[in-house]
């Protein structure tokens, strides 16, 4: 007959001449102003979220989640438990995720190890009122960072063209979704990131500087950060980039 969803302050009704009894029924569970109406009409995105197969749904994966099937399946010998450079991207991208997920309460969406044919994944994709971001987490825990568009150099290991590679995940993410996801890189943990030039269509952030995504906005109205998460989060729509 009818359901009080406390988010919303709603009272959903469905026979509009019970009105009364009902609220009489929920009266001792009513706090503050309370909207009473007929249920919502689902959009088009909450229909798609409604119908998707939990095999298929992205939005569970955690930070990390494939590396941590991956550790599962096979984990490094105890002595070299420490040198793992799964576990030290691990981190990385645990540190960024938890960042991400922080700004849901803004009206953000974060999917994280979304996966690409050919075996690449994108570490985190965000999608808020500022637009879409290809986020990639870069492990550099108490090193230097020196940026030469397309190269990038952690510490004293050899640069390598991680700008170039950044930009592709972002193109085929815009192919899948049909609109622009620009690249962010994020150097975890580096004790200086050097940038020779402003590097083309690829912004260069540190994790504690990510919550000044949540200013951005101006770039998508919220029912189309809804559909296209809706549209994101299917696994099905990574298949054709």
């Amino acid at each position: 007959m009818a359901w009080y969803d406390r988010d919303t302050a709603r009272v959903n009704l469905l026979s509009a001449d019970r009105e009364a009894d009902v609220l009489d029924a929920l009266g001792p569970f009513l706090t503050g102003n309370v909207t009473v109406g007929p249920p919502p009409v689902p959009t088009p995105a909450e229909l798609a979220r409604l119908t998707l197969h939990p095999d298929d749904d992205l939005a569970p994966n955690r930070p990390g989640e494939a590396l941590r099937v991956d550790l599962d399946r096979d984990p490094p010998p105890a002595r070299r438990l420490r040198s793992d450079p799964r576990h030290r991207a691990l981190a990385a991208q645990t540190a960024v995720g938890d960042a991400l997920d922080r700004l849901d309460a803004v009206g953000w969406h974060t999917l994280h190890s979304v996966g690409l044919p050919g075996g690449r994944r994108v570490d985190h994709l965000l999608i808020g009122p500022g637009g879409l971001f290809c986020v990639r987490a870069l492990p550099a825990r108490r090193q230097r960072v020196r940026v030469a568009d397309p190269m990038v150099a952690v510490g004293r290991g050899q640069a390598g063209p991680l700008l170039r590679e950044l930009r592709a995940d972002a193109g085929r993410a815009s192919f899948a979704l049909t609109a622009e996801v620009r690249a962010v890189l994020v150097p975890v943990g580096a004790v200086d990131v050097e940038v020779a030039a402003p590097p083309r269509e690829v912004r260069v952030f540190l994790e504690e500087d990510l919550p000044a995504l949540a200013r951005t906005g101006g770039v998508l109205k919220p029912a189309d950060v809804e559909a296209l998460h809706a549209l994101a989060r299917d696994r099905r729509t990574w298949n054709r980039v």
